[in-house]
């Protein structure tokens, strides 16, 4: 997922140069949305790999 909110970064960054500011904001927000999403998604994984490995020891 943090694969294609780059890609879609370079597309905003590719479309701006070129002038296709509708795309490049359109990517931008793409990447924006997916970036969020795997911020969280990987909070939550850490929370839960630290929370199992407390039970493991215990």
């Amino acid at each position: 997922m943090l694969r294609w909110a780059v890609i879609f970064f370079l597309i905003s960054m590719i479309a701006a140069f070129f002038g296709f500011t509708d795309v490049a904001a359109g990517a931008a927000e793409i990447a924006k949305v997916l970036f969020y999403i795997f911020v969280a998604i990987f909070v939550v994984f850490l929370v839960l790999g630290l929370t199992v490995a407390e039970k493991l020891r215990a």
